[in-house]
């Protein structure tokens, strides 16, 4: 059962973070970092970064979910790996597996996979060993996870400063125009449905970038390039704006071409990024999957 918490803010200027390891000491920071960043712990109502600063009077809220599960263990799960060297490995996800362990999902992750390929992973996450982004459960592409904290943290860095160049194949309800746009919208967590994100005021930015690649038979096939990384993204900026992914069972609709669909038509077919052994730039590009290329061809002759 979640713990609901509410504190009001008194004394000295600290971080957010900070606030909360000292009101909270059975949790660690990096457990906090999370939950503030999944939008559990919020100031006056609001998402907020880890490193604000909070002031006098501010209201800190905070739904503690339960206790971490016990630390995931290896499985020997077949992983598509693209890249490796001593820093990091880039896998192809399938769709259909959750990146790391959670209610629901203790078994059967990509975590699970990871650790049977590269044992004694270290992360300060023990849930999550070496991820340093994700894609939902029923995205399949391009990932990057990191053999150890120096090269996780030079990675995470990249991803901070939005230097990553991260690319997406979605193909989408309607005739999307123009054939080129920007959507900026914050995101954050619907107040009635903590699993559901949604286009709100209080939200974090996001800037999702798109071009359309063809229309097909009342859809749109799109090229998206992320510009940051807010849960479900481009699933809650599609959606917004009139054109939800195909087959996205939270965000979309019920049509005929979703019908069609097994899981949401979402892959991360593009990554570049630098190494950290050498600060070389290198990428990585990812086919759309069989089954994708399969629904296109089903959806043509509709």
């Amino acid at each position: 059962m979640s713990i609901k918490l509410e504190f009001v803010v008194s004394g000295s200027v600290t971080r957010l973070d900070i606030y909360v390891v000292e009101r909270c000491p059975q949790m660690s920071r990096s457990r906090i970092q999370r939950l503030i960043k999944e939008g559990y712990i919020t100031v006056n109502g609001r998402s907020a970064k880890e490193s604000l600063k909070l002031k006098e009077g501010d209201r800190v809220q905070a739904i503690i979910p339960p206790s971490d599960s016990p630390l995931p263990e290896p499985e020997d799960i077949p992983l598509h790996i693209v890249y490796e060297d001593r820093d990091l490995l880039v896998v192809d996800k399938p769709a259909g597996m959750t990146v790391h362990p959670a209610p629901g999902h203790s078994h059967h992750t990509l975590v699970n996979a990871i650790l049977a390929h590269c044992p004694g992973l270290a992360s300060d996450e023990s849930m999550r060993p070496g991820i340093v982004h994700r894609l939902d459960k029923n995205t399949s592409g391009l990932m990057v996870v990191a053999k150890h904290e120096n090269a996780r943290q030079y990675i995470m860095n990249q991803f901070k400063s939005r230097t990553v160049l991260k690319r997406y194949i979605a193909l989408v309800e309607g005739h999307l125009s123009p054939e080129e746009g920007i959507i900026e919208a914050p995101i954050g967590r619907e107040p009635r449905s903590r699993k559901r994100m949604s286009v709100v005021a209080y939200g974090r930015y996001a800037r999702t970038e798109y071009h359309v690649l063809k229309y097909i038979d009342g859809h749109t096939l799109l090229e998206l390039t992320l510009k940051t990384g807010r849960t479900h993204q481009i699933r809650v900026h599609l959606s917004a704006i009139g054109h939800p992914v195909v087959g996205d069972d939270v965000y979309g609709r019920k049509s005929p071409a979703s019908s069609l669909m097994s899981r949401q038509f979402l892959h991360a077919c593009h990554l570049g990024f630098k190494l950290p052994s050498s600060g070389e730039w290198v990428e990585f590009h990812s086919d759309l999957p069989k089954d994708l290329e399969e629904a296109l061809e089903r959806i043509s002759l509709l």
